[in-house]
C-alpha cells in the first residue's frame, strides 16, 4: 500500500517563536462557510425588501420605472454591498467572516501572516468571477485542481484558508512560578549592578549548569545582602529562582 500524500499546510512563526503548522481548509470547509454568510446575506436583502414595501407599494414597477443607468448602478450597488461584507469583515475580524468564524477557518496569507485590506479586496472582487457560470462552478473546479484547495481570488491575492486549531502557547511564554522575595524592601541597584545583573541574565541560559549557579549565587549576596537564610535558601533552590529574583530586583530600579 502506497503511503498516502501529506495534507497540506501552512507553516506559521509566531512572534513567541513557535514553529505551528495550520492545515489548509478542503473545500468542504469552503462551502460550509459561505452558506453560512450567504444565508445572513439573503435574509438581509428579505428584510430590506419587506422594509422597501412598506414604502413603495410596488417595488418591481418602481425598478422597472428607473432609466437604464439607474438599474445599472443599482446592479453595481448590489454586488459592491457584497463585496464590503466580505471584505470588511476579513479585515476587521482577522481573516474572519461570520460564516468562517463558524466553521472555524481563516483567511490569511500564503506565509502565514494576517490577511490586509488590499488581499481581501483582490480576493473577494474575483468573487463575480470565480462564480462563473452558476454557483461558484469555476472557483470550485480552481479548489479542486489546487493542492492548497484555492480559488482563483486566493491565487491572485497571494491568500489561502487554514482551519483553526487550539494551541496553548503558556507553556513557551510563560516563566515557572517562582515564590521569590520581594524585592521592594532592599536598596535600590546602581548602574554597576543592575549591568552585571542585566549581562548575567542574557548569558545565563548558555553557561554550564555549575557555572550558573555559582555566579548567580554571587549576585544573590551581592545584591540581596538584606536576605534572611531562609529567604536565601528559597532564592537559590533552582536557576529560575535565582534568575526571577535578579530580574526583579533589575527591574525594581526603573
Amino acid at each position: 500500500m502506497t503511503p498516502s500524500a501529506p495534507a497540506p499546510h501552512v507553516d506559521v512563526a509566531t512572534p513567541e517563536r513557535v514553529a505551528l503548522s495550520l492545515p489548509v481548509a478542503g473545500i468542504g470547509y469552503r462551502c460550509l462557510a459561505w452558506l453560512v454568510d450567504a444565508s445572513l446575506l439573503f435574509f438581509f436583502w428579505v428584510a430590506l425588501y419587506f422594509v422597501i414595501t412598506l414604502l413603495v407599494s410596488d417595488v418591481l414597477g418602481a425598478f422597472q420605472a428607473l432609466s437604464g443607468l439607474t438599474q445599472t448602478l443599482l446592479a453595481v450597488g448590489l454586488f459592491a454591498t457584497q463585496w464590503l461584507y466580505w471584505t470588511l469583515a476579513e479585515v476587521f475580524f482577522h481573516g474572519q467572516t461570520p460564516g468562517k468564524r463558524v466553521l472555524r477557518i481563516r483567511v490569511v496569507r500564503e506565509d502565514g501572516s494576517p490577511v490586509g485590506f488590499f488581499e481581501s479586496a483582490v480576493r473577494n472582487l474575483c468573487r463575480a468571477v470565480d462564480f462563473l457560470p452558476v454557483l461558484y462552478a469555476t472557483g470550485c473546479i480552481t479548489m479542486l485542481l489546487d493542492s492548497r484547495h484555492r480559488r482563483l481570488g486566493d491565487m491572485l491575492a497571494g491568500t489561502v484558508l487554514v482551519r483553526e486549531e487550539a494551541i496553548d502557547l503558556d507553556k513557551y511564554t510563560q516563566a515557572p512560578a517562582v515564590d521569590a522575595p520581594d524585592a521592594g524592601a532592599h536598596r535600590p541597584l546602581d548602574t554597576e549592578d543592575v549591568e552585571l545583573v542585566l549581562a548575567f541574565l542574557s548569558r545565563a541560559p548558555g553557561l554550564e549548569p555549575e557555572v550558573r549557579r555559582r555566579l548567580g549565587a554571587r549576585l544573590v549576596d551581592r545584591v540581596g545582602a538584606s536576605l534572611t537564610d531562609e529567604e536565601r535558601a528559597r532564592v537559590l533552590q533552582s536557576p529560575e529562582a535565582t534568575e526571577a529574583f535578579l530580574r526583579t530586583r533589575a527591574k525594581a530600579v526603573h
